[in-house]
């Protein structure tokens, strides 16, 4: 499984991968740097990484963390969200009935949507899918120039992690933000400061997906009864509506009645 490492130290907030990302899903740059102004995180259907201040002079690159248990994908009720076993968490946009249970799920905020468009769909990183395939790095670490992002093997990137908090203890922290929160995630950081701005959770034992895929598996079932129920409350409804447009004198023949 691919990993991305981030070493927050080195980050300059030159936003070059960002534009490397920009170019290679083919988004509007004009559009891509008015979100960037006027959402949050910069973060939106135009812009699916983005360079977040985490702190006086610290920046992180912020997409898709790729989580090995991903939370969204066990929410999705049709499966249009899966986790690959090369690392990326992939979006089959056929698949998509617009629900939204992704942007819900997700701890980390990430999916966005096309709420421009008439046809909307979901849109986020998927860590350049098709240049791993070609044996590429993907595109914002290719275009880092500060050495702030290493691709690799998720397991050799979480050793190098942890190889550089053990010779500079004076300069990172000793937590690698990815290892293990909500059963880990393929894209990790380290740091000499905390990364709250970056938008990370506290840790979740266990893991989000083993809490949300039981309620998604009972969706269909809870659904069905709703609707058994809406139909017996117009039933109901409907019927007593019907008796007061026609009411009876009695209920019953007059030789039944007491004196």
């Amino acid at each position: 499984m691919y990993g991305i490492l981030i070493d927050v130290t080195k980050c300059i907030g030159c936003e070059k991968c960002v534009a490397a990302c920009t170019r290679r899903n083919g988004f509007d740059p004009w559009q891509a740097d008015r979100d960037r102004a006027v959402t949050a995180d910069g973060l939106s259907e135009h812009r699916v990484c983005t360079v977040v201040k985490v702190g006086a002079g610290r920046f992180a690159r912020k997409s898709c963390m790729h989580c090995v248990d991903p939370t969204c994908a066990s929410a999705c009720p049709v499966g249009a969200l899966t986790k690959t076993a090369v690392g990326p968490v992939l979006y089959d946009r056929a698949k998509c009935i617009g629900c939204r249970y992704c942007m819900l799920a997700c701890p980390f905020h990430v999916p966005r949507y096309q709420w421009d468009k008439t046809t909307p769909y979901m849109v986020k990183c998927d860590m350049c899918s098709d240049r791993l395939s070609r044996n590429q790095p993907p595109a914002c670490v290719d275009a880092c120039p500060a050495g702030a992002l290493k691709f690799g093997d998720r397991g050799r990137m979480l050793a190098e992690a942890r190889e550089s908090i053990r010779e500079h203890a004076e300069r990172y922290r000793p937590h690698v933000w990815g290892e293990k929160e909500f059963g880990g995630t393929s894209v990790m950081y380290i740091s000499d400061i905390d990364l709250e701005a970056l938008g990370w959770p506290a840790n979740q034992e266990p893991p989000i997906p083993s809490l949300t895929e039981p309620l998604v598996h009972k969706t269909p079932f809870i659904g069905l009864g709703v609707a058994m129920s809406l139909v017996g409350l117009n039933w109901i409804i409907k019927r007593r509506n019907e008796l007061l447009a026609h009411p009876e004198e009695d209920a019953y023949p007059r030789e039944n009645r007491r004196a």
